[in-house]
This record gives structure tokens, C-alpha cells and sequence, in this order.
């Protein structure tokens, strides 16, 4: 396989804007003969990178059995890249229904201290079951086929109260919600 990403074909719509900032040197931080990583271009924590295969598989949906060692090798490259960040803690996940075409890996750190995180929509693609461990990934995938989730449970999950991930808060509001989660760096 070649160093260079198999895409066929782009389009302009924003969905597609992932497969473009592979190509970004700026953003890029590592790269290897199966994936690339770069730096989320919104994060939503002071850390937040996104592990891209090379191959061109869309979303979970088309994850197939033949694709576990790839999906191990993700992880192994997220976990690399969250070791240089001594002291901070990292979530390694997929989202549920992701935004963005092209499978890619989270790997977030979890202060989620960022001026772009702003909507309930985006806490809870990190903070409720939407957001898919990687090990829970693999695990489903080895033993036979991945849940999908269906589009009413992902919407009643982005939906949902917020609350801070590391304490029983309750914010009225994301405002509140990030202002809370100060205290817990």
C-alpha cells in the first residue's frame, strides 16, 4: 500500500473537510504506512488528535472483521500520542455517527478545555455512551459484528442533561458547565 490516502473522489461539503486536513503539513503529527494523525482542527480539549487510517473506509458501518488489526493499530498509535502528554488523561474513542467521513479515532484528553467546545451536542459526543471506547470497539468487533447505533438513540444521547464527567454537577447550561469544569483541573 502506498503512503498516499485511497480517496477516489472529494467533495466540497463540509463533511468531507476531514479527508482534506490529512493533507494539511500544519496539522499533521504523525504518519505512518496505515495512518495519519493530526490535530483536531476544532478541539474540543486542550489535546485532541484524530487517528485516520489510510484506507478508505467511511464510518464504523463499514468496518469488517478483515479490519482488526488495523483498528489495534490505531489504538496503539492514539495511545503513543497520549503518552507525550504526561499528567493528562485521555479518552480513545470513535463517536457513535460520526460528522465527518472518514473513519477516525479521538483521542482527546479529558479537561475538555477549549473555546471550541460550545453546545450540549458536543459534550455529550464525549461524555455519554455515543462515544465509543476503542477497546469496546475491538472487543465488539472480535467477537463477531459491531453494534450500530440507530440515529434516535445517538440524537436522545446528544441530547441529554448535561452533566460533568467528573463529579455529580449539573449545569444549567454550557456556560456553567465550562466554567465548572475549571475546577477540576
Amino acid at each position: 500500500m502506498s503512503g498516499k490516502s485511497k480517496v477516489t473522489k472529494t467533495s466540497n461539503h463540509w463533511s468531507h473537510g476531514l479527508i482534506k486536513s490529512l493533507e494539511n503539513p500544519d496539522l499533521k503529527v504523525y504518519e505512518d504506512e496505515l495512518v495519519t494523525v493530526i490535530k483536531d482542527v476544532y478541539p474540543k480539549a486542550t489535546f485532541h488528535y484524530l487517528v485516520c487510517p489510510k484506507a478508505d473506509i467511511k464510518s464504523l458501518k463499514d468496518i469488517k472483521q478483515a479490519h482488526l488489526s488495523l483498528l489495534q493499530h490505531m489504538t496503539e498509535v492514539g495511545e503513543k500520542i497520549a503518552e507525550k502528554h504526561e499528567g493528562n488523561k485521555f479518552l480513545i474513542g470513535y463517536h457513535a455517527i460520526p460528522s465527518m467521513i472518514r473513519l477516525h479515532l479521538h483521542v482527546i484528553s479529558d479537561d475538555f478545555n477549549s473555546p471550541s467546545l460550545k453546545s450540549k451536542k458536543h459534550w455529550n459526543s464525549f461524555n455519554t455512551d455515543f462515544f465509543i471506547s476503542s477497546e469496546s470497539l475491538i472487543s465488539q468487533l472480535e467477537s463477531g459484528k459491531i453494534k450500530q447505533m440507530s440515529s434516535l438513540k445517538a440524537k436522545e444521547l446528544l441530547n441529554m442533561d448535561l452533566k460533568c464527567h467528573k463529579c455529580d454537577y449539573k449545569p444549567k447550561n454550557m456556560p456553567d458547565l465550562k466554567k465548572h469544569i475549571l475546577k477540576h483541573l
